[in-house]
């Protein structure tokens, strides 16, 4: 008796994603303990006992879980479920926005928080609620987390005036005469979600429970927190907080914790990162957050530590070898120093840090200059090693990433450095990034093929809350290389298949997780996180039908996290 499954799944098109046979397809599944116990219908059948689960997945597909390698788990949650929702379906034009914050009742604390308004279906944003709900404040996060809103009183109660010098790396947005008009970019975000009281316990706790259901309704059994810690005022809506890093250590120490989440610190914001603060932060001890609690790292783990090397393009922050936008600028790093060739040496003495604890670094570049001297820094960090351990083996990556040529590439993939990119925020995006970048080099934005073809370790995720948590729509988006108003070319270079796109997501994300040695594919002694969808996996040429499909059932560790009802 005990040799038989938990569970079988027969009749299926198991996609193992086993590295050493890439396009393998099995047609049943058993799972035991919580992890792969055989494949295949002959092996599979002799583990059916009187106790076993027998599933019939009617030709079904059955993957790994999906692993979101770049998912801010706790700004998603409280985006999903604790913030007035701002999204083009609630408020589709700015006058939809003020009305919706003017009705919006204010939290136990006084204040109003929203979220999800973006400037590339609104248009810019001019101080829209400046002068909204005069005695109440008001902050308003934009779906890129790179920018927010505030009205008069959350400015007063902020000290932000006139007076208010400029912030390295953030941009504080002026009428002609230097008052503020509310709109905070960047580093400047910070001075404003300083000034706010924290969100509780009481209302986080149950947001990320939430949004975790929700995952695994998708699918998704894993993923990275790119960002927790002390300098979190900095970064999106500024709730991944030092409290929100020991939550999800509860989360996880009193079983509730069903996803395997890996996490990213962060000891500077979106402006102003140097190796004084990451000196600082790496002494702190935020690092043993979750060590002798009893957790186990494969469910929870501190990887290593999120920088911000430039900001974004729309925003002209993101750094670039030629100019770019109507300001016609080149941007720069937001690194800490004067020059260029000052920031670049911080970035240097910060990968040197993170590299010499033995963590791994996760860098924000979304400019070719950024992610050409990024690159640079982490090589130089290696080669600097002198016995201790390498880059390669921390394996560090680039964060959204753009390329002037092939050669960085190559130098990545020789050098062990992983490639984050999200297919959806170039398809959601790609209008306003078209006028931005210039249709040459937004046709070579995320040169998805090209990274593949030269050995990079490519892993795509969905930023979240930047896009959507639904995995099939950023498979159909690295597919189709869409953008909102125009199909995606057929000829295109940089497309890649669906089964690559899927790779991306489970085995690809795995490695940048250390963790490709229990997750991310279906073979015997794996862990038995799957999903089982209600159709087969579909053609390149009808990937859209994903969209469509259901996922019926999703095993985390081998635990039921989801049951379709239908």
């Amino acid at each position: 008796m005990e040799d038989f499954a938990d569970l079988v799944i027969m009749n299926a098109s198991v996609h193992t994603m086993d590295p050493a046979a890439s396009h393998h397809v099995s047609d049943a599944v058993a799972v035991k303990d919580g992890r792969v116990a055989a494949l295949g219908n002959n092996d599979v059948s002799q583990l059916i006992g009187p106790s076993t689960r027998v599933i019939d997945a009617a030709g079904g597909a059955v993957i790994p879980g999906i692993n979101d390698a770049h998912l801010h788990f706790v700004s998603a949650a409280m985006a999903a479920f604790g913030y007035v929702r701002l999204e083009p379906a609630v408020a589709p034009d700015w006058a939809a926005v003020v009305d919706v914050v003017e009705a919006a009742p204010a939290g136990d604390d006084g204040w109003v928080r929203a979220h999800g308004w973006d400037e590339a279906l609104l248009g810019p944003a001019q101080g829209f609620l400046l002068d909204a709900r005069p005695d109440t404040p008001v902050v308003a996060f934009d779906s890129t987390g790179h920018q927010l809103l505030a009205n008069r009183e959350a400015l007063r109660r902020a000290g932000i005036d006139a007076a208010t010098p400029d912030v390295h790396g953030g941009v504080v947005e002026r009428t002609a005469d230097g008052n503020p008009t509310g709109l905070l970019q960047d580093g400047a975000m910070e001075l404003l979600s300083r000034a706010m009281p924290p969100v509780p316990g009481s209302t986080l706790r149950p947001a990320l429970l939430a949004l975790q259901e929700h995952l695994h309704s998708l699918g998704i059994t894993s993923l990275t927190d790119p960002g927790l810690g002390p300098a979190s005022a900095g970064l999106m809506d500024g709730t991944g907080s030092t409290a929100a890093l020991e939550l999800l250590g509860d989360l996880a120490a009193e079983d509730e914790l069903t996803l395997r989440i890996n996490v990213l610190m962060l000891f500077a914001g979106t402006g102003g990162a140097n190796a004084d603060a990451v000196k600082a932060g790496l002494r702190s001890g935020v690092a043993a957050t979750y060590l002798n609690r009893g957790i186990n790292p494969e469910h929870l783990r501190i990887a290593g530590v999120k920088i911000f090397a430039d900001g974004i393009p729309r925003s002209g922050t993101a750094w670039m070898s030629e100019p770019y936008g109507k300001a016609c600028t080149h941007g720069s790093l937001v690194i800490q120093g004067a020059t260029d060739a000052q920031r670049v040496a911080e970035l240097h003495k910060i990968l040197g840090l993170i590299n010499e604890a033995g963590l791994q670094a996760g860098v924000h570049a979304t400019g070719d200059a950024a992610t050409a001297a990024a690159v640079e820094a982490i090589i130089a960090a290696d080669d600097s090693a002198e016995g201790r351990p390498t880059s390669s083996g921390n394996r560090h990556y680039i964060i959204h990433g753009a390329f002037g040529d092939h050669g960085t590439l190559h130098a990545m993939a020789s050098h062990g450095i992983g490639y984050s990119t999200n297919p959806l925020i170039r398809q959601e995006a790609g209008d306003i990034m078209r006028q931005v970048l210039g249709e040459e080099r937004f046709s070579r934005h995320q040169p998805l093929k090209s990274a593949v073809g030269a050995g990079v370790h490519v892993n795509l995720a969905s930023d979240a809350p930047v896009t959507s948590t639904d995995w099939r729509r950023t498979v159909v988006a690295a597919v189709r290389r869409a953008t909102r108003s125009q199909p995606g070319s057929p000829r295109d270079p940089e497309r890649i298949t669906g089964l690559q796109a899927l790779a991306a997501m489970t085995i690809h994300a795995a490695w940048q997780d250390h963790a490709e040695h229990f997750k991310g594919a279906l073979t015997p002694g794996m862990a038995a996180d799957l999903c089982l969808l209600s159709n087969p996996w579909p053609v390149d040429e009808e990937i859209e039908k994903l969209l469509d499909t259901e996922v019926r059932l999703t095993l985390s560790g081998g635990r039921t996290v989801h049951q379709s009802t239908s």
